[in-house]
């Protein structure tokens, strides 16, 4: 398949799973960089044995991994700039979701990172067997790991509205 119609297609995604590994979004598109760079490299090698989107997602996956752990001593410092807003609704709505998505992304950012890659995949909509194929783990572990990171994600969600509403 041609490069340029695999980041067309895929190419949200990759954003996606960028933006839960990273806040700054100077860095996002450095990262994203390097991802189309790694997608660029390892596109040849694909030998169709599992499913494109799956291969994409791993190679986006490997990267923003490596990315983190290069990153893990430099000091953050940036604030969240995600702005999918949807038209339709009013400013209080839109408030009301962009602040939800907030609080989702720094609570999925805040899991370990085991548990963040099978999130990040779950939210774009992977099943479990292609959350197994993608990180290259069992699909019974891809199963336990979400069940895992639901849990700490219903934690961190009820804890941040306390917080917000000043209840701690």
């Amino acid at each position: 398949m041609e490069f340029n119609a695999v980041l067309g297609e895929y190419g949200p995604m990759l954003s996606r799973i960028v933006a839960s590994y990273e806040v700054d979004p100077a860095q996002q598109q450095e990262v994203l960089q390097d991802v189309s760079l790694a997608l660029w490299q390892a596109l040849p090698k694909f030998r169709g044995d599992g499913s494109l989107k799956a291969f994409v997602a791993r190679v986006a996956q490997n990267r923003a991994v490596s990315h983190v752990a290069k990153a893990a001593n430099r000091p953050r410092q940036a604030e969240l700039n995600d702005e999918i807003i949807c038209k339709a609704d009013g400013p209080e709505v839109r408030l009301e979701k962009e602040q939800q998505r907030a609080q989702l992304l720094y609570a999925v950012r805040a899991l370990p990172l085991n548990l963040r890659q099978v999130t990040t995949l779950a939210l774009e909509g992977f099943s479990h067997r292609e959350i197994a194929e993608t990180l290259g783990i069992s699909e019974n572990n891809a199963m336990v790991r979400f069940s895992r990171a639901k849990e700490a994600l219903k934690l961190q969600m009820a804890r941040g509205n306390t917080v917000q509403r000043g209840v701690e």
